[in-house]
């Protein structure tokens, strides 16, 4: 596996590739890496002959990026454990450029990419400025490696929504794919953030894809009281400890409120438990 963390090395290399007729898979990840991670890498190899993975913690998809104490410093880094885990997976290339490299002109200075409307409801409303900082570096990353085809984890339902939505909007030859969620045996979606949990949160944090279990069976039962729906499944989960921010019934195309009459939904939810912030998502058909 070759390692960079320059922009012209990348371009150097699939480049080459590209002359080679290779298809070539990205995987953009901030490190960290976990099984969930691993599938997108398995997946990449399936539809691609060359597999480009991206580590980088991204400060611009963090409120408190410029703080010492908040959660950009804090997120997990571990570059010699991701490293050993992507070469016995086969990755071809990883990409880690500094924050300088992805960033020349400065984060006050750069260029922005927005998708209005689906940025700033759900997870934007309480993370202002969150997809803004998420779509911006996908975009660089996606004119960096020029992929053909680059795979996102389904848990940020959001996330993939907003990257699809500027993917289609700006033109670029890219396909998308999603890949479903890797969960823990008790349910608990795999995420970097869940070393934040005690054990015993850890167990407990399984309420989480239970509750939003229990909605989508109520739905497919035939119940159509959205806004019930939504206000007893948040009060489980306050009644377990947790600070949940929505648990909300959306249209699953773009992340509008279900009405009843909608075919294809899903149940999204965001909280608190402990020092660890949760999201999940289930789809309902």
């Amino acid at each position: 596996m070759l390692t960079i963390t320059t922009i012209a090395e990348l371009r150097e290399s699939t480049y080459f590739w590209r002359r080679q007729d290779e298809r070539i898979a990205l995987v953009p990840t901030m490190g960290n890496l976990h099984d969930g991670h691993l599938r997108l890498v398995k997946e990449a190899k399936s539809c691609a002959d060359r597999v480009v993975v991206s580590i980088f913690v991204n400060p611009m998809q963090f409120t408190d990026a410029s703080g010492a104490g908040g959660d950009f410093a804090r997120y997990p880094r571990t570059p010699a454990q991701d490293s050993e885990l992507l070469e016995r997976s086969g990755v071809d290339l990883l990409f880690a450029p500094a924050v300088e490299e992805v960033y020349a002109a400065g984060l006050g200075q750069t260029t922005r990419v927005e998708v209005p409307g689906i940025s700033d409801i759900l997870c934007g409303e309480f993370r202002p400025g969150h997809f803004t900082g998420v779509a911006t570096v996908v975009a660089k990353l996606f004119n960096m490696a020029q992929p053909d085809v680059a795979l996102f984890g389904e848990k940020d339902c959001q996330q993939l929504l907003v990257i699809r939505r500027f993917a289609a909007e700006l033109c670029y030859p890219i396909e998308i794919i999603g890949v479903p969620t890797v969960r823990e045996a008790n349910g608990l979606a795999m995420s970097s953030r869940n070393q934040y949990l005690t054990a015993e949160e850890r167990e407990r944090a399984a309420l989480l894809f239970q509750t939003l279990s229990w909605v989508k069976e109520r739905i497919k039962a035939g119940d159509g009281d959205f806004a019930r729906l939504e206000s007893e499944a948040k009060q489980q989960l306050q009644d377990a400890g947790f600070r949940p921010e929505y648990i909300s019934i959306r249209r699953a195309a773009d992340l509008q409120p279900a009405t009843e009459g909608d075919a294809n939904l899903v149940v999204l939810a965001a909280g608190w438990l402990g020092t660890a912030r949760l999201i999940d998502n289930l789809h309902v058909k």
